[in-house]
C-alpha cells in the first residue's frame, strides 16, 4: 500500500531561529500536536504543543533545543509502522524523511488512520474473535489453518494483549461457519475470550446445565 501519496507540506516547519511566539501562534491555529523544527535544512526535531505555551515568549526555539522530541518515519516505513510511531509518541504529526535524512513532509494521523478504516480487516463482514492461550504455545500459522480448515477466510489477526504468561489474538474472520471455528480453537486448547453471536457452545453448556439441575430437583 502506497502512503506517499499522503505526505504533506501545509504547513512549513519551523527554524530553530525563530521566536517560540512563532509555533505559540500556530498552535493556536491548529490542532496539530507538535511542529517539526529545521536547522540549516536539516530536521532536528519537533516541538510540542503543550511546550510550546510553557516556554517564555522571549525565546527562540535554539534557547530550548534540548526540549524538542526527536521522532519520525522514513518514506519506505509501512504504513503499520507509521500508525503504530503515532502511538508511540503520542502524536498527530509525523516528519517523514528520505533515505538520504532529508525532510520531505510529514503525515497526518487521521489520514494513516482512513488506511485502516479502508482495509478488509474493518470494511468486510465478519465476525472478531478474541482468543488466548500461553505465549509459547499458540501460532498464526496454526490460527490460520484452523480458519481456513472450516471453509472461512481470516481477514486480519493481531496481539492485542499481554497478560501474565498468556498472550491475546483479536482475528477477523468470514462469517461462514463461525461456530465451527471457535469450537475447533477449544478443541486446540485455545481459550475463546469474546463470544460471537453464533458461538452456540456456551448456549449448549447452559442448556445442559439447566436439564442437570431439572433432572436432580424431581
Amino acid at each position: 500500500m502506497n502512503i506517499h501519496q499522503y505526505i504533506i507540506n501545509d504547513v512549513k516547519p519551523l527554524q530553530v531561529t525563530d521566536a517560540v511566539t512563532v509555533s505559540q501562534n500556530i498552535f493556536s491555529q491548529l490542532t496539530y500536536s507538535h511542529l517539526p523544527v529545521m536547522e540549516n535544512e536539516v530536521y532536528i526535531g519537533c516541538v510540542s504543543e503543550n511546550d510550546a505555551h510553557c516556554f517564555e515568549s522571549g525565546c527562540t526555539l535554539k534557547d530550548v533545543k534540548y526540549a524538542l522530541d526527536t521522532f519520525f518515519v522514513k518514506k519506505d516505513t509501512h504504513w503499520l509502522d507509521v500508525l503504530e510511531a503515532f502511538a508511540q509518541h503520542d502524536c498527530n504529526v509525523m516528519p517523514v524523511l528520505d533515505i538520504d535524512n532529508k525532510y520531505l513532509g510529514y503525515y497526518e494521523l487521521k489520514d494513516i488512520l482512513q488506511l485502516f478504516n479502508d482495509s478488509p480487516f474493518l470494511y468486510e463482514s465478519g465476525a472478531v474473535i478474541v482468543l488466548e492461550k500461553g505465549t509459547t504455545d499458540y501460532s498464526f500459522s496454526e490460527i490460520t489453518q484452523i480458519v481456513e480448515s472450516n471453509d472461512s477466510n481470516l481477514y486480519g489477526c493481531f496481539i492485542s494483549n499481554y497478560r501474565d504468561h498468556l498472550t491475546q489474538i483479536t482475528i477477523k474472520v468470514s462469517p461462514e461457519n463461525v461456530n465451527q471455528i471457535l469450537q475447533t480453537f477449544r478443541r486446540y486448547s485455545y481459550e475463546v475470550v469474546s463470544a460471537a453471536e453464533e458461538d452456540s457452545y456456551l448456549d449448549n453448556l447452559k442448556e445442559r446445565s439447566d436439564y442437570l439441575n431439572k433432572y436432580l430437583n424431581i
